[in-house]
C-alpha cells in the first residue's frame, strides 16, 4: 500500500472519531483538557503506528482501548510521582451543559473515584458500551466490570449526598 492512501485512510478516520475520544478523555479525566488531549494524541498516535493492522479490525475500538490503557497508566504514574501544584488551577470550559454547579460536582465526585472505577463508569454510562465490551477494552473479566460498575456508583452515590448535604 502507498503511504498516499494510509495518509488518507487515517485522516479519514480521525476525522470521524477524534471527537468521540475527545469526549472520553474528557470524561476520564473528569474535566482535564489538558491531559485528556494529551491522552487523544497518544490514542491517535498508536493508532497510527498500527493502522496496516487495525483499519480493518476497527481503529475507534482499539482507539478507545489504548485510551482507558493510557488513563490507568497516566493514574499510576501520578501516583508515584505527584504533580506539585504552584498556582490555581484554570478551570476547563465546558459547553452545553445546563447546571455549572451540577457539573463541578459532578466533575469533583468523578476526580475521587478510583482510575478503574471512573473508566467503568465513562465506559459503561457514558459511551453505552455493554459489559463484555467494556471487559474487552479494560482487559479484565465481565464479573470485574459488574462489580467495578457496583462499587463506583455507589461511592459516586455517597460522594454526591455529601456534596448536596442531603440523604
Amino acid at each position: 500500500m502507498r503511504g498516499g492512501d494510509r495518509e488518507a485512510e487515517f485522516r479519514e478516520y480521525l476525522l470521524a472519531d477524534r471527537t468521540r475520544l475527545m469526549r472520553t478523555a474528557l470524561l476520564l479525566t473528569a474535566g482535564d483538557v489538558h491531559t485528556a488531549e494529551d491522552l487523544v494524541q497518544t490514542a491517535c498516535t498508536r493508532v497510527y503506528v498500527h493502522w496496516h493492522r487495525i483499519k480493518h479490525e476497527g481503529a475507534g475500538p482499539y482507539a478507545h482501548r489504548i485510551l482507558v490503557n493510557a488513563f490507568l497508566d497516566e493514574r499510576r504514574r501520578a501516583g508515584r510521582h505527584p504533580e506539585v501544584v504552584t498556582a490555581d488551577a484554570v478551570e476547563p470550559r465546558l459547553t452545553d451543559v445546563p447546571d455549572q454547579a451540577d457539573t463541578l460536582a459532578i466533575r469533583d465526585a468523578l476526580l475521587d473515584l478510583a482510575p478503574r472505577q471512573r473508566a467503568v463508569l465513562v465506559l459503561r454510562y457514558f459511551q453505552d458500551l455493554d459489559v463484555a465490551s467494556c471487559a474487552r477494552i479494560l482487559e479484565c473479566t465481565e464479573g470485574t466490570v459488574k462489580s467495578q460498575t457496583a462499587k463506583a456508583l455507589k461511592r459516586l452515590k455517597e460522594l454526591m449526598t455529601e456534596e448536596t448535604g442531603s440523604s
